[in-house]
């Protein structure tokens, strides 16, 4: 039996222990057995059970590239995990820019628009945006309401990224590399069944009716997405 592995890169990884998991009815269990060498070249073995604690959770995490840097967070950070991280941005004016096939979306490009507060999530490469009726910061159980764009899900808040360009950096740096490609990106249709704005005359009423313009966002426009902000950050 061969204890090492290749799974790319120079450094040789040998074969340490295993984690064992056992599942009742209304439980579980994990132990942690280290590799042990049989006498004469024979085929390693596992040793004994030992306990899994905190300590070795930590250390098991490094070693699996899971250790998150350490990072100044900004006030506008809400979650920093190793796989997560969310923050809010208030109210603005921001330029947008929409696919030039329909005639109604071509009126609106390269215009700016007040845009609402919102909540961005990213994951990984994918983006999850959400908007806010109050321009403060959120709370857990601030309810959320669906961001009024194209391209994206209304009832989930992702973002189908099309030409956007995720950005390379991850945490806190690539913050504003992620609104940037977002709003320098091409909205081109509509994402799922369900509405993105309540105003009477719809998505292009919304927009058209603010383009160019410096007022606030009207927030009662926006429609209700059903989940709290605590629902938002840990639905995967």
């Amino acid at each position: 039996m061969d204890a090492h592995v290749d799974i790319g890169g120079s450094e040789a990884l040998g074969l340490k222990g295993a984690l064992l998991v056992y599942q009742g009815n209304n439980r579980g269990f994990v132990s942690w057995h280290e590799v042990r060498q049989a006498a004469e070249g024979g085929a390693p073995f596992l040793g004994e059970a030992q306990e899994v604690t905190t300590e070795f959770v930590h250390h098991l995490a490094q070693g699996l590239g899971t250790r998150i840097p350490a990072e100044i967070l900004p006030g506008n950070v809400l979650v920093r995990t190793a796989e997560t991280i969310v923050w809010w941005t208030p109210a603005m004016v921001r330029t947008m820019f929409f696919a030039g096939h329909d005639q109604d979306a071509s009126r609106l490009n390269g215009k700016r628009f007040p845009q609402p507060p919102l909540v961005w999530k990213v994951s990984g490469r994918d983006l999850w945006v959400r908007a806010l009726a109050d321009n403060r910061r959120p709370e857990s159980k601030t309810k959320l309401l669906t961001a009024p764009y194209w391209n994206m899900d209304g009832e989930t808040g992702w973002t189908c990224q099309g030409s956007m360009r995720s950005p390379d950096e991850v945490g806190v740096v690539a913050i504003t590399a992620w609104e940037r490609t977002f709003f320098q990106s091409e909205f081109t249709h509509q994402t799922g069944p369900r509405r993105l704005t309540t105003h009477a005359r719809g998505f292009f009423g919304l927009w058209s009716s603010l383009a160019g313009r410096r007022r606030p966002f009207p927030v009662e426009h926006l429609a209700a997405a059903k989940e709290t902000l605590q629902e938002f950050v840990t639905r995967s």
